[in-house]
């Protein structure tokens, strides 16, 4: 591993702002932004199958039980890896699983959760979903939003699915995003890290 690497693992509600974190990290600071849930996509549709929120859910449990629960860091930490000279180090969105926390924690990392108000986080996905190519994936009532959300919240029985609770319970700093604008939200979270 390269001495240099800083890794930062994103979590949260969704639409509570992982990846525009994420992305300012990266533009501002010289992290590489890894999206989890993009490279889920990515093997969804490489199998063929509709980029649903089950059938993510569903590789990610299947990846966790074949290649360990903190797989999803260990990719994100190979693709810093393969041009670590280019970046401060690596942050990621969205863990979803305690053992990607506890991978995070094992590598000297820092574990962010960010939340927000239901309805506003609602609101984001909404008039973002189209320009983040997520129109059909993200259209749906703000019921279906809320429910799928709780079904990610909780441990099934299963370590390998997903338990934001449990990594909302490892997370090392927590961010409030409701109310705050870019800059405001771009401070605070460099103020926490120390940037």
């Amino acid at each position: 591993m390269n001495k240099k690497l800083r890794i930062i693992g994103l979590s949260g509600t969704n639409g509570s702002g992982k990846d525009t974190v994420g992305l300012m990290l990266a533009k501002e600071h010289g992290y590489l932004f890894i999206s989890v849930t993009d490279l889920l996509r990515n093997e969804a549709k490489r199998r063929h199958l509709d980029v649903s929120r089950e059938n993510l859910r569903e590789i990610s449990a299947e990846w966790r039980r074949e290649l360990g629960l903190g797989v999803l860091v260990d990719k994100a930490v190979a693709e810093f890896e393969k041009g670590a000279d280019k970046y401060v180090g690596v942050v990621m969105a969205s863990l979803r699983n305690p053992g990607e926390a506890d991978a995070v924690h094992a590598f000297g990392g820092t574990v962010v959760w960010l939340d927000a108000e239901p309805q506003v986080r609602y609101d984001r996905v909404q008039k973002n979903a189209a320009s983040r190519g997520r129109a059909s994936e993200d259209n749906k009532s703000f019921e279906q939003f809320l429910a799928e959300e709780q079904a990610e919240m909780h441990a099934s029985g299963d370590s390998a699915t997903l338990d934001m609770a449990a990594v909302k319970e490892r997370s090392d700093i927590f961010l409030d995003s409701s109310h705050e604008d870019l800059v405001a939200m771009r401070a605070h979270v460099e103020r926490e890290l120390g940037l």
